[in-house]
């Protein structure tokens, strides 16, 4: 979790090295290792390391290979091996010895922008090359890694972290009415290319942007392609070339010498901790955390995790959610978020990457597992399947697992990242309801869209329709160092592209009913009881057991800044706590929420003003 940024000034006027070096020292809390810029007349790089991978004990960023091409990356390569292998032409140097970053320069040296093709990994990047006086930024495949960027006259700005560019003095502090109105109805921004602030503009997953000859270009350069379903002759088949997959996909992640695996009692998380036991060489220091609840919610996590963890023989860590009290010291800065956020948790959040921290700077989670399983019902199963082998395969199914196939069942993805939307909140102010016209944007958000993929069109989806590819950004973005302000890397092995390929191939009988593949998989690499055991949800809503308690009508009590009466009645938002408490009330804590967010915008991050940049500034 580096942290990038970058000044480009169109108008040729010269880059200020101490705002540069001023910038970079803001994101010291993400990148404690080093801090270097790099400038060249009317364009400059920054770079705060965060080394995290056994290649960037040797990053020496912003970097070039030839003094004509520089680049400032935040970037984790995978399948280095292969890549280095198509590298191997006259004229590039030993590929094998380069860093993340210097591969990504050597692709583009091979290819030019097309060299997105050829990298699989985590990455947001900046290239500047001086040959055709161009500026080339990407963001990977899934969108793991941020990437924000401003245009304001002839100047353009870009990070990984949105605070940073709030600090340039040219970045407006207006909001992006929109985006405060998405969070307000949905809980996140709806929009991948925009931010809370009118003067910042993300980089949407999977996109690159290209400043030449004046003008600004983005394009999308990868899209989720729809393939399958896979037929082999052996079942087996379909394991050994999951868990191949699945081997890499960690390995490529564990190159470091310290790895928390985030891991419930649940079977994406223990398959990651069970692989990642298995491929690790022996002086990795291995051990796993797991959230639990002890007394608000009793729940199975730390028997079922406990469990997996002895017989994988890894240390493990239990944090007690409820010993967190909702929204226990949001009146701190290190709560404070880039964007409006749901911060009734974030205590315990805070101290879970703290604990990471202790221990290296490398998480390894489960996500992927649940989109990339869903399985397909029985109305798709036949639109995507001849009826001859959709037949076959639920007769099969029935014989050998002596149970019905979930084909009835609705999408359980789509009904968790819907359950935010039901209920159209009735305190937004009526003049900025109307002129955003957000009654018909709340019911867009429900109408049901179309599915394009024939065999497993609700896993596809979930990968890559508007709605969910937000919600991967919000995730992501809750792991990233710009939100959590702790120097921990969080990796996801299950969203590889390689892997999330593979699984969208799959035929959705037998191996995407209840995860069939992925416990099959498993079989003498976790205990029989956490890997026959079903999917079971937390039996009740934290937030709104916490909700109950009197001692909480304070949040009922709040009040409001100036600022918020621009998008909130504060008069018509609902009592919410003791007595009050109904389902989804969580949902009238988002004018709360945004009323702490707009108090500590009052206060904007800003530049230390003792700069020291004679160590680390580079010009040329």
């Amino acid at each position: 979790m580096s942290g990038i940024v970058g000044i480009f000034h169109t108008d040729g006027e010269p880059v200020t090295p101490s705002l540069l070096a001023g910038l970079t020292r803001f994101m010291a809390f993400r990148g404690p290792d080093a801090r270097r810029v790099w400038s060249n007349g009317n364009v400059g790089f920054g770079h705060a390391l965060l080394a995290a991978t056994e290649e960037s004990l040797t990053e020496n960023q912003p970097c070039t290979l030839d003094g004509r091409i520089w680049i400032t990356a935040d970037a984790r390569i995978d399948a280095r091996s292969d890549l280095v292998g198509r590298l191997r032409s006259p004229g590039c140097p030993s590929p094998e010895t380069l860093n993340d970053a210097e591969l990504i320069l050597a692709a583009y040296g091979e290819w030019g922008e097309a060299c997105l093709d050829h990298l699989l990994g985590d990455f947001a990047f900046a290239i500047w090359d001086s040959r055709h006086q161009k500026l080339f930024c990407a963001r990977d495949h899934f969108g793991v890694k941020p990437f924000y960027y401003a245009r304001i006259g002839r100047l353009f700005l870009f990070s990984n972290t949105l605070n940073c560019l709030r600090c340039h003095p040219a970045v407006s502090e207006e909001l992006h009415d929109p985006a405060i109105a998405d969070f307000l109805l949905f809980g996140m921004n709806q929009d991948p290319a925009t931010s809370s602030f009118a003067d910042i503009q993300r980089l949407p997953a999977a996109h690159a942007l290209l400043f030449s000859d004046g003008s600004l270009t983005v394009r999308r350069y990868w899209t989720l392609p729809v393939e399958g379903p896979l037929r082999y002759k052996r079942e087996r088949d379909y394991v050994d070339h999951f868990l191949e997959l699945l081997e890499k996909s960690v390995a490529d992640r564990l190159r470091t010498d310290a790895v928390t695996v985030l891991m419930s009692g649940g079977m994406d998380s223990t398959s990651v901790a069970a692989i990642a036991r298995k491929v690790s060489r022996p002086s990795l220091d291995l051990r796993a955390l797991t959230i639990i609840y002890n007394e608000l919610i009793p729940d199975d996590e730390q028997h079922f995790a406990a469990s997996a963890a002895d017989m994988l023989q890894m240390p493990v860590d239990y944090l007690a959610a409820d010993n967190y009290q909702l929204y226990e010291g949001c009146t701190g800065p290190a709560v404070w978020t880039s964007e409006p956020w749901d911060l009734a948790e974030k205590a315990f959040e805070i101290e879970q990457y703290a604990m990471v921290e202790r221990h290296g700077r490398v998480a390894l989670t489960g996500q992927g597992g649940d989109p990339a399983f869903l399985p397909t019902d029985l109305e798709h199963l036949l639109k995507g399947t001849p009826w001859w082998r959709a037949a076959t395969d639920i007769v099969a199914y029935l014989w050998t697992r002596r149970r019905r196939p979930p084909l009835g069942l609705r999408n359980t993805w789509a009904r968790w990242t819907r359950k935010r939307q039901r209920q159209y909140p009735g305190w937004l102010h009526r003049e900025f309801e109307r002129r955003l016209r957000l009654r018909a944007r709340w019911e867009d958000a429900l109408r049901p869209k179309a599915l394009i993929h024939p065999a497993r069109p609700a896993a596809y989806a979930s990968f890559t329709s508007p709605d969910h590819m937000s919600w991967w950004s919000y995730l992501f973005e809750s792991y990233d160092a710009g939100f959590t302000r702790t120097p921990v890397e969080a990796r996801h092995p299950i969203l590889d592209l390689r892997l999330v390929r593979f699984l969208l191939a799959l035929p959705p009988l037998p191996w995407c009913a209840d995860k069939e593949l992925l416990r099959a998989a498993m079989c003498g690499l976790l205990p029989e009881e956490a890997r026959l055991r079903r999917k079971s949800p937390l039996a009740a809503d934290p937030t709104e057991r916490q909700l109950r308690d009197p001692g909480m009508a304070w949040i009922d009590d709040f009040d409001p800044v100036p600022e918020l009466a621009d998008y909130v009645d504060r008069q018509a938002v609902p009592r919410i706590t003791g007595d009050h408490v109904r389902h989804y009330s969580w949902i009238h804590l988002r004018p709360f929420d945004l009323n702490l967010w707009l108090r500590h915008l009052q206060s904007p991050p800003c530049i230390s003003e003792e700069v020291r940049c004679d160590d680390f500034v580079r010009q040329e």
